[in-house]
């Protein structure tokens, strides 16, 4: 499969997954009606800073196979891809914000050791994923107000 290709195939599968993802799990009533902590942001931020964290993330998987396979980082990244789509049928899906905390944690921690892993082999890659990590860590830190909340 040709380099371009590949690009494509990695845009498609994570943007339309978080995507699909996102249609199915969407927060609802139930969402709406938890405490929230004061530094929730709206609801409309979240679609656009997905779309372009997942477009980073999409990239940088690309990059990280196209340099080597199924190499470690690679699975890091397969690993992080799959706690990310989780996230969201475990948090509004089953309505399980404790258990989603787990599963937020862990993928901050595959988050960060892809950039540690990616950091002197493929810094572009590392790099790109810097706002992903802040990103989850924020989300983190929500998840948790929320858990503690209700």
């Amino acid at each position: 499969m040709n380099s371009a290709l590949l690009f494509l195939v990695f845009v498609t599968v994570v943007l339309g997954g978080g995507t699909l993802i996102g249609f199915v799990t969407r927060p609802g009533k139930w969402y709406a009606g938890l405490t929230k902590p004061t530094f929730n942001p709206p609801n409309w931020v979240f679609a656009p800073a997905w779309t372009a964290l997942y477009v980073l993330v999409a990239i940088a998987g690309w990059r990280t196979f196209m340099h080597g396979g199924f190499s470690a980082a690679m699975l890091l990244w397969l690993g992080q891809l799959a706690l990310n789509f989780s996230w969201s049928p475990v948090f509004f899906g089953a309505r399980r914000p404790g258990l989603a905390l787990v599963v937020v944690i862990t993928l901050l921690g595959l988050i960060v050791s892809f950039i540690a892993l990616q950091w002197e082999t493929d810094l572009v890659s590392a790099l790109l994923f810097l706002p992903y990590a802040a990103w989850v860590a924020f989300a983190t830190l929500l998840n948790t107000a929320i858990w503690r909340l209700n």
